[in-house]
């Protein structure tokens, strides 16, 4: 028994202090910008701006609070792996939602 728990060769990835407080004051940022792009009618890009403030929000806390920034590469393909699946799947419920024929009660 060689290797014991815990023993990697790869070192930790320090990240200094001023970095999580300039994180954290873009998280703070994105979330007032996220409550006042709901209050203003985009018409059809609602979602779009949503989703996008949420997707910068995400890599901000998966890149350096998940420390994914300075890992390796596998790591990072499993993140990516993840999400391509979670969108076939939101594909395909967004598929089943517009090919359903609307159907009236017939009692």
């Amino acid at each position: 028994m060689a290797a014991a728990h815990g023993s990697h060769d790869s070192a930790h990835h320090i990240i200094p202090r001023a970095t999580y407080f300039k994180v954290f004051a873009a998280l703070i940022t994105l979330t007032i910008i996220t409550v006042a792009a709901s209050r203003v009618d985009f018409g059809t890009m609602n979602t779009v701006v949503a989703f996008t403030i949420a997707t910068i929000k995400a890599v901000l806390v998966a890149s350096i609070f998940m420390h994914l920034k300075y890992d390796d590469r596998m790591n990072r393909l499993i993140l990516f792996c993840a999400l391509f699946f979670l969108l076939v799947f939101y594909f395909f419920c967004i598929l089943d939602e517009l090919t359903r024929v609307i159907q009236s009660a017939t009692l």
